[in-house]
C-alpha cells in the first residue's frame, strides 16, 4: 500500500470513530429506541395487511441455522429466542447495576417503586384470570398483560416530560427494571414446557468461564462471545427460554471497579450493547412479532371481542393503573417508605398508565402462551391496542402535569429574580 493510501486510511479511521460514537450516543437515547420499535411494528402491520401478506408470512418462516445442533430455526424464532437474549443481557446489566450501585441498593428508597412493580404485575394477571375463568387454554396467557416495555415507556416520557421532575423518570425506570426481573422469572418458571437437565447443567460450564473472565476484567470479544453463544445454545437446548441465558450472563459482570469506586465492566458492556439492542434487536423482534392480519374492521372487531383480548387490554390499561397506584399508596401510607416529595398522585397515575405499555415482553409472552393457537392473532391485536391506548392516556395526563410543573418552575424563577439573587452561570464560576 502506498504512503498516500496509508495516510488516507489513517485519516479516515481517525475521522470515522467520532462519527461512530455519535451514532451510538443517538441510539442510546430512549426516544430513538422507541421510534425504531414503532417503525418495526408499523412496517409489519402494513405488510401483513397488504396484498403481499403471504410474502411476509413466508419471510417469518425462513429457516436458518445448523440442523445438527437443532438450531435450524425460522426467522421469527431467531428474533424471539436469539436477538431478545441480547435485549435481556442489557436489561440484566441494568438490573445488576441498580441492585449493586443504583436506587435498588437502598431498600427504603427502592421500596415504593418495587412495590408498585409487584402491584403492576399482580393486578393485571388477576383481571385477565377473572375475565377468562372457565377457559383453560385461555388462562395460559395470564402473564401477557403483566409486562411493561421499558424502552417504549421511557421514550414516551422523554418526549412529553421535559418539565416533569427527575424523580418521575427514576420511579419509572426502577419500576420497569423490577418488572423485567419478574417477567424473566415468569418466563423461566411458567413457560418452560420440557426441561432437559443435562444441557442446563452443561450451560453452567461456559457460564462459569464467562463469569471468571469478566471478573478478571477481560474484555476480549473473541473469548467472551463464543462462551456467551455456547451458554445460549445449551440453555435453548434445555427447554428453558433462551433469553434467560442473557440475564444469567449479565449477572456475572462486575458493576464496581476492582480498586476503588467507579463504573465497572457492566457499564462498559451496557454502553456497547444498548445501541445494538435499540437499533437492531427490539425493532427486528417487533417486525417479526407484530405482523398480525387484522382482516379489516370486521376482523379487528372480532379480535378485540375475544375474551383473551379483553383480558389483555383490561390488564394493561386498567390493571396497571390500579395495581401500581394502589401498591404505591399502601406502601407509602403504612410503612416507613415515602413517595418522593416532588411527585404528586397525578404524577403517579400518569406513570402507572405508562406502565400499561407492554409491547416487547408482552408480545414475547403471548407467543410463548398462544403460538399456533386460535388466540395468537387476537393476543397481538390486544397488546398493540392496549399499549397504544395506555400511551395516549398517559400522554394526556402527563402533558397536563408537564404544563403545571413548567408554571411552577417559571414562578420559582420569578421569585428568585425578585429576591435580587443573581443567576450564576458556568462561565462566572
Amino acid at each position: 500500500m502506498s504512503d498516500g493510501t496509508s495516510r488516507h486510511v489513517r485519516v479516515f479511521s481517525r475521522a470515522s470513530w467520532p462519527e461512530v460514537e455519535r451514532v451510538r450516543e443517538i441510539l442510546r437515547k430512549e426516544t430513538v429506541g422507541g421510534a425504531l420499535l414503532l417503525v418495526g411494528a408499523v412496517l409489519a402491520l402494513v405488510w401483513a395487511n397488504s396484498p403481499w401478506a403471504e410474502s411476509y408470512a413466508a419471510l417469518r418462516e425462513i429457516e436458518l441455522g445448523p440442523a445438527a445442533l437443532h438450531l435450524d430455526l425460522p426467522l421469527h424464532a431467531w428474533a424471539a429466542d436469539g436477538l431478545l437474549a441480547i435485549f435481556f443481557f442489557v436489561a440484566g446489566l441494568e438490573l445488576k447495576r441498580e441492585f449493586v450501585a443504583g436506587d435498588l441498593r437502598d431498600p427504603r428508597r427502592a421500596a415504593v417503586p418495587v412495590a408498585a412493580a409487584v402491584g403492576g404485575v399482580l393486578t393485571p394477571a388477576l383481571i385477565f384470570t377473572v375475565t377468562n375463568l372457565g377457559d383453560a387454554s385461555a388462562l395460559r396467557g395470564w402473564a401477557v398483560p403483566t409486562a411493561t416495555d421499558i424502552a417504549f415507556a421511557l421514550a414516551v416520557l422523554a418526549v412529553i416530560g421535559h418539565n416533569l421532575p427527575s424523580a418521575l423518570r427514576t420511579f419509572l425506570l426502577t419500576l420497569a427494571v423490577v418488572d423485567d426481573l419478574i417477567a424473566i422469572v415468569i418466563i423461566a418458571v411458567f413457560y418452560t414446557q420440557q426441561l432437559s437437565v443435562l444441557p442446563l447443567l452443561l450451560a453452567l460450564i461456559p457460564l462459569a468461564l464467562f463469569g471468571f473472565l469478566v471478573q478478571r476484567r477481560v474484555r476480549s470479544w473473541w473469548l467472551l462471545l463464543p462462551l456467551a453463544a455456547v451458554t445460549w445454545a445449551l440453555v435453548h437446548a434445555s427447554g428453558v427460554h433462551a433469553t434467560v441465558a442473557g440475564v444469567l450472563l449479565a449477572f456475572t459482570v462486575p458493576v464496581i471497579r476492582r480498586y476503588g469506586e467507579g463504573p465497572g465492566l457492566a457499564e462498559h458492556f451496557e454502553r456497547r450493547f444498548r445501541p445494538i439492542s435499540a437499533a437492531v434487536v427490539v425493532p427486528v423482534f417487533a417486525f417479526f412479532a407484530a405482523g398480525v392480519t387484522l382482516g379489516g374492521l370486521d376482523g379487528l372487531r372480532t379480535s378485540l371481542s375475544d375474551r383473551v383480548a379483553l383480558g389483555i387490554m383490561g390488564g394493561l390499561v386498567l390493571g396497571k393503573v390500579v395495581g401500581i397506584t394502589l401498591a404505591t399508596f399502601l406502601v407509602s401510607r403504612f410503612t416507613r417508605a415515602e413517595l418522593d416529595d416532588d411527585l404528586s398522585w397525578l404524577d403517579v397515575i400518569g406513570l402507572a398508565l405508562l406502565g400499561g405499555i407492554g409491547f416487547t415482553v408482552s408480545l414475547l409472552i403471548g407467543e410463548l402462551a398462544f403460538d399456533g393457537t386460535a388466540h395468537a392473532e387476537s393476543t397481538k391485536v390486544a397488546i398493540l391496542a392496549g399499549s397504544v391506548l395506555a400511551a395516549l392516556l398517559a400522554t394526556a395526563v402527563l402533558m397536563a402535569r408537564n404544563r403545571e410543573h413548567r408554571r411552577i418552575c417559571a414562578a420559582e424563577e420569578v421569585d428568585s429574580d425578585a429576591d435580587g439573587i443573581p443567576d450564576v452561570h458556568e462561565n462566572d464560576r
